[in-house]
């Protein structure tokens, strides 16, 4: 089975703390949901540039993609 990559991004000199408390978000939704989603974290680009992802089944996609409005998706490959 496929899996997404679902990504929110941000830019600016607090990047990074912006995406380490935006995954704070993304992991209680997960919980609060009672989700099976165990590949979370955030990614830093440059020192201008971070984002933050959750990894989910293609098929489970749709209603977590418009419940959170991720910023872009990609396909997941690890």
């Amino acid at each position: 089975m496929r899996r997404l990559k679902l990504i929110w991004d941000f830019r600016g000199p607090a990047s990074k703390k912006i995406a380490e408390h935006h995954l704070i978000h993304l992991k209680e939704y997960i919980a609060i949901n009672k989700l099976e989603i165990d590949i979370t974290g955030i990614e830093t680009i440059n020192d201008m540039h971070s984002y933050a992802y959750i990894v989910v089944p293609e098929n489970e996609m749709p209603p977590i993609r418009d419940a959170l409005k991720p910023h872009r998706g990609q396909l997941y490959i690890g």
